[in-house]
């Protein structure tokens, strides 16, 4: 969990934006993702106006269920981060490449 109050609605933000990064990872095709986006805002807007502290928490745990059980083994880099490829997902490292000055 983050440092964040578990009840703001900054840390609700931050599961939506995980949660569509989450759904990237998963679905190549943008046109396709893009619906599974919109499902996703739908059901965070059907929640908005929902003022029961027990039932924000109870949705709250439900997204962070959601993001722990769909992780995925290989998610998406962006080229600029460390680890990240200009080129190709995750390149996996080269076995018959020397590592380190094994020769």
């Amino acid at each position: 969990m983050s440092s964040v109050a578990p009840y703001s609605a900054q840390h609700v933000a931050s599961i939506y934006r995980q949660l569509l990064r989450l759904s990237l990872n998963w679905t190549v095709r943008r046109d396709v993702w893009r619906k599974q986006a919109l499902e996703i805002r739908a059901k965070f807007d059907a929640n908005k106006n929902i003022t029961n502290p027990r039932e924000i928490r109870a949705l709250i745990m439900e997204g962070e269920r959601q993001l722990a059980i769909n992780r995925h083994p290989d998610p998406y880099i962006p080229p600029s981060r460390p680890g990240g490829s200009k080129h190709e997902r995750n390149v996996p490292p080269r076995l018959d490449h020397p590592i380190d000055g094994d020769y």
